[in-house]
């Protein structure tokens, strides 16, 4: 599944208000997600979470740490890698972690018109 979009994120300093937002135009549910961030995963009416291939998703809690966003992710074998690359490509890693304390390593980019989007893995 590299190099595949597998996630979607909304980040919001308000996450209790884009529960309501997105839950209330889409009928979409959150559940807390235990670890050491703030992370609800969204389940999608009468199903819970997607299936067939749909791109599962999470709201993120930023807690003002950087803008709020709605993003997709892509499945990537090696986030450093695939930062180095877009820096060669003209874009720009705004945020990279490696080991986020939950088995995944993640970065967040911008393409070479500014658009953020994310990658990860899954170790």
């Amino acid at each position: 599944m590299d190099n595949t979009v597998t996630w979607f994120e909304v980040a919001s300093a308000d996450p209790e208000g884009a529960e309501r937002f997105y839950g209330g135009l889409f009928g979409w549910s959150f559940s807390r997600e235990d670890g050491p961030i703030d992370y609800r995963m969204i389940g999608y009416p009468g199903g819970g979470q997607p299936a067939g291939g749909q791109p599962a998703g999470g709201l993120f809690n930023t807690k003002g740490d950087f803008p709020d966003h709605a993003v997709f992710h892509v499945q990537v074998a090696d986030v450093e890698a695939a930062c180095r690359r877009t820096e060669s490509l003209g874009g720009k890693v705004v945020k990279m972690v490696i080991d986020d304390g939950a088995g995944t390593d993640f970065a967040y980019l911008q393409d070479t018109s500014g658009s953020l989007f994310g990658i990860f893995h899954r170790r």
